[in-house]
């Protein structure tokens, strides 16, 4: 049976997503063994029934969102934009907290919680890529164009900063990225550059001279100075995330083989590419990267395939926040970054973090579906 006549978009990037699914169902059930032990008596099943029915309604939500015309996004964007500044605070003053970083809301009526980061981050690029394209001719103009991008960027990010300074970076680089390729003045674009220096420059001083004036100040002050001294025992996470990728060499241990799982505190969601490495191998990790690889190269190609602005920065915006974030969690797991906290996406256990990055493959499937239906419609045509 032919799976893909049942659905539209970029056939590859269906097929990288399925892949990646899989190996994160196979690679999550192993992993969570010392996380069963602690908090389920052992029962490694209830976690692989909870993650395969995420992941499962992930791939139902990318599809149901792949055939929803991508240009409602755009009006979409607006409401959603406005509500997630106020979800946010809302975050940072009652949310749930894991450490001292309060991320997290419940969802009535469940047992699953979700990040209000990750459906701002979905909003707001799909916010710039609406504006940019609506303002393609005052483009250049200061306050006609540059500003109304601008500010609500710098609210969310904002926003985002205190609890999680990695999404807030990621999200404001692919902001700037979409400014970039939406022509916007070159010389807003440096003035942008420069007040970012000046803000990373203040947080410096301010992390390292009072670290508990603003939140997490402390615990970013730890992280850097593990990373930059290389000390074993106060970067502990990376040190075993190394051992498990020397030890899992070019084939692996095999699945369910891993000793580092028991030591690693985050080894199903922040350094789950570590136990990839140790018991599928170097060679299954080259895979898994040329598959991300391949998601960016299809992004690219569909933008530039598409016939509206919106849709061309629509998908490449996503494309890149995706991959980008795959690419840092990856840096992390093998210690050329500090630990961030970012999950590997589509294989990373998390709740509705997959869901947000499911909708956020349906709507570049939902702008590829498009350029597939009028190249049909012109071959019909021409017959």
């Amino acid at each position: 049976m032919n799976l893909f006549k049942y659905i539209k978009g970029d056939k590859v990037i269906w097929t990288a997503v399925l892949l990646l699914s899989l190996l994160s169902i196979l690679v999550v059930y192993s992993s969570v063994v010392a996380l069963a032990y602690r908090y389920k008596g052992g029962d490694t099943a209830s976690y692989l029934i909870k993650h395969v029915f995420i992941v499962s309604s992930g791939i139902l939500l990318m599809y149901f969102v792949h055939k929803v015309k991508y240009t409602y996004f755009s009006r979409i964007s607006q409401v959603a934009v406005f509500l997630a500044a106020p979800l946010l605070l809302y975050t940072l003053m009652n949310g749930i907290s894991a450490g001292d970083a309060s991320r997290w809301l419940a969802i009535p009526g469940t047992s699953l919680t979700f990040q209000t980061s990750d459906f701002a981050k979905l909003a707001l690029i799909a916010y710039v890529a609406r504006m940019l394209s609506i303002k393609q001719d005052q483009i250049k103009d200061f306050k006609a164009a540059f500003l109304p991008i601008v500010i609500p960027v710098g609210i969310i990010c904002a926003l985002i900063l205190p609890a999680n300074f990695s999404t807030a970076a990621l999200l404001f680089l692919t902001c700037f990225v979409l400014m970039f390729i939406g022509r916007i003045n070159a010389k807003h674009l440096l003035l942008l550059v420069g007040s970012g220096i000046v803000v990373g420059l203040l947080l410096i001083v301010l992390i390292f001279n009072f670290p508990n004036a603003i939140p997490r100040g402390a615990t970013w002050k730890a992280r850097i100075e593990g990373f930059s001294s290389g000390d074993s025992e106060s970067n502990f996470q990376a040190e075993q995330a190394k051992i498990a990728i020397a030890s899992g060499g070019v084939i692996g241990k095999g699945p369910g083989n891993s000793m580092q799982r028991n030591f690693l505190p985050q080894a199903s969601s922040d350094f789950i590419f570590a136990i990839v490495i140790e018991e599928w191998g170097l060679v299954t990790a080259i895979i898994i990267v040329f598959l991300y690889l391949i998601l960016l190269f299809r992004g690219v190609r569909i933008a530039n395939k598409s016939e509206r602005t919106f849709g061309s920065l629509l998908a490449i915006g996503l494309t890149f926040n995706l991959v980008f974030q795959a690419m840092i969690n990856m840096a992390v797991a093998v210690n050329l970054l500090p630990v961030t906290g970012q999950p590997l996406p589509l294989i990373s256990m998390g709740g509705t973090s997959i869901w947000f990055t499911s909708i956020a493959i349906g709507i570049i499937l939902s702008v590829s579906r498009e350029g597939e239906v009028k190249e049909e419609g012109g071959a019909n045509a021409t017959t």
